[in-house]
């Protein structure tokens, strides 16, 4: 499919000044790369929300070093070839500061790109290991790993002693990686995983799985990917009578699910950062957003917040905007920032993170569980 790009170049929260000899004030270009469009861009929105809001609150306290943040933002549709071609359109911008991308497949190409060309790059989203196990000096992230989040979700199904369980996943970087670290994680645990097996995103008809599903007398179901398919397979299944108790991660946990399950959506069990918009010390934050008529509720408005306030005090620690400089400063420092106290580790992952079990519910709501 031919996508275009869609880019906005946007001084967020102040005009840029115009010095007396007419060029441009000084300013620091961040870029931000996620689905602006597509079938996953409601958790695109999320982080360019979370993004635009730093921006605009560094912007209004005096910037960075007395320069303006300016945001560089591209749609890359969750597509890794769009991502690749989205990286290069970053570089070709003069960006060296990138909050993105979204989905772990587009993040891992397009790291690649931002390594090669000197450009730091924090994802407030991706969780696959592999992201970070290449060893590259520009690569953070403001979230967790597949190998923290599995291990929750699989040791919360374990604790309620399954007959059988099924996992299936969408075949893509991030939904079979969290999908093989619960098959693993259960599996060590002793429980019989009677199923692993992988859809097609995109597709619509899962009357097949569903039958298979039921064949197999299951009673859990965990599945590896997003939101758009699972809604569909929970709607499907329960049409189809098929009982059974289903469990996702992050990539599952948007409002978004219940208008494509309906009532199915009740009781689906959801791994998620912990709620940093009820903390207590986000709340003036929180009201920013809610200002706006922005929700700050999703699990990636504050690790994208999280993600330019780590650039910002980067740059500020290091004294320097090249890089390679702020990288070593976030390495070297202790950071506090509305998703807490973030330290990062020599592969640019935090040194810890939770993640939490919730029960979704067929209004949209949550309740934690762990």
């Amino acid at each position: 499919m031919k996508t275009s790009i869609k880019k906005i170049v946007t001084a967020v929260g102040a005009t840029t000044a115009l010095m007396a000899a007419g060029q441009a004030a000084a300013e620091i270009r961040i870029g931000i790369a996620g689905p602006m469009t597509g079938p996953v861009a409601q958790y695109g929105d999320m982080q360019f929300s979370g993004a635009r809001m730093a921006i605009e609150q560094i912007n209004a306290n005096g910037g960075v070093m007395g320069e303006e943040l300016v945001a560089v933002e591209y749609d890359d549709v969750c597509d890794p070839k769009q991502a690749v071609t989205v990286a290069n359109s970053m570089v070709n911008e003069g960006v060296r500061f990138v909050i993105g991308h979204l989905c772990s497949s587009s993040t891992q190409p397009a790291s690649d790109i931002y390594e090669d060309e000197g450009i730091l790059m924090i994802t407030p989203a991706s969780t696959s290991p592999e992201i970070t196990e290449r060893g590259y000096e520009l690569v953070f992230r403001t979230i967790g790993l597949d190998s923290m989040q599995g291990p929750v979700a699989a040791n919360h199904l374990a604790s309620l002693n399954p007959e059988r369980v099924a996992i299936i996943h969408d075949k893509q970087q991030y939904g079979e990686g969290i999908a093989t670290a619960v098959r693993d994680t259960l599996t060590d645990a002793g429980v019989e995983v009677a199923m692993f097996e992988g859809i097609t995103a995109g597709d619509k008809d899962f009357s097949s799985l569903v039958t298979k599903l039921k064949q197999a007398d299951v009673d859990y179901v965990y599945y590896g990917g997003y939101h758009p398919e699972l809604g569909l397979i929970l709607r499907q299944a329960d049409q189809a009578g098929l009982d059974a108790t289903f469990m996702g991660p992050e990539g599952v946990g948007n409002k978004d699910i219940n208008s494509i399950a309906g009532d199915a959506a009740e009781g689906l069990l959801v791994t998620l950062p912990p709620s940093f918009d009820q903390k207590e010390e986000n709340q003036d934050l929180v009201q920013a957003f809610e200002d706006k008529g922005e929700d700050p509720s999703g699990p990636f408005v504050l690790t994208s917040y999280a993600a330019v306030q780590l650039v910002a005090e980067g740059i500020e620690e290091a004294g320097s905007k090249d890089p390679f400089d702020v990288a070593e400063a976030l390495r070297a420092g202790t950071f506090q920032t509305p998703i807490g106290t973030v330290e990062y580790n020599q592969a640019g992952d935090m040194e810890s993170f939770e993640f939490v079990v919730y029960e979704w519910h067929s209004d949209g709501s949550k309740t934690p569980v762990n």
